[in-house]
């Protein structure tokens, strides 16, 4: 199925202010409260599309953090829509979509769920789960309350680059493996995308910084050439202070010269 595409610079530097009542002009017609959609944060735990269940891969995850807007990510993708919420009815417009090239079994899922979630949708809302299915039972989202994500502790997938005002998703093959955990006993550790490497760390949790005292102790194994030239970025910008933001599950770490990272919380230590 088609679906519209945007470059990676326009997609990932969308703007998302503060939603009000995550809804437009006619919400609640009928009386009833809009569903409190707002600054809330789901994983996707599986859709349905015309009786077909798909399970989620991990990273699948739906933010509803914006004026008429929610974003998030397929567990490959990132993705932009528009939302407007009347009541129980939650209608979805997804109108951007990364173009990295996703492994079929997850790109079988970002087709399924760029589906299912699309068009009016009755939104049940029970003890931290979300469902969102479409009024002939033909779609259906599966969605879980997402606990914010700690700085410390956490294993941080790096997912994008950042440069200035422009960030990108990362280059196709290049970075699979590169995570990493800053942890309470001062060290940040992890993979640079091939080799593994490990640093002192110290976390300036007033300063919103975290200065790595590098350069890094690294392995040597060889790697290809995308994973290289991403590993070789990751080295020279983990060396020294860093400021931080820390969105939820989202973390941005940059230099003084804006270069940097964004990650997103996978699996916690």
């Amino acid at each position: 199925m088609p679906k519209p595409r945007s470059t990676l610079a326009a997609v990932l530097l969308v703007t998302l202010a503060p939603l009000t009542a995550c809804g437009g002009a006619g919400a609640g017609a009928a009386g009833d409260p809009d569903l409190p959609l707002a600054g809330t944060h789901w994983t996707v735990g599986a859709v349905t599309v015309d009786g077909s269940r798909s399970k989620a891969p991990e990273g699948a995850r739906v933010d509803f953090a914006g004026e008429g807007r929610a974003r998030g990510s397929t567990g490959c993708n990132h993705f932009g829509a528009g939302v407007a919420v009347a009541g129980a009815t939650v209608t979805v417009s997804p109108d951007e979509v990364t173009e990295r090239g996703c492994p079929d079994d997850r790109q079988r899922f970002e087709t399924a769920f760029l589906a299912a979630f699309t068009g009016p949708l009755e939104g049940t809302l029970e003890d931290g789960a979300l469902t969102l299915a479409s009024s002939d039972g033909t779609k259906r989202v599966e969605l879980a309350a997402e606990a914010s994500a700690p700085l410390r502790g956490t294993s941080w997938q790096v997912d994008g680059l950042v440069s200035g005002d422009t960030a990108s998703s990362l280059p196709a093959g290049s970075g699979e493996k590169a995570r990493f955990v800053v942890g309470a006993d001062g060290r940040i550790t992890g993979n640079l995308g091939c080799n593994g490497f490990s640093a002192t760390a110290k976390l300036d949790e007033r300063a919103r910084t975290l200065t790595v005292e590098g350069p890094a102790a690294t392995t040597r194994m060889m790697c290809t050439g995308p994973q290289m030239a991403l590993e070789t970025k990751l080295y020279e910008l983990l060396d020294g202070p860093l400021s931080y933001r820390l969105d939820h599950r989202a973390l941005t770490l940059t230099d003084g010269s804006g270069e940097g990272l964004t990650a997103v919380a996978a699996t916690a230590q």
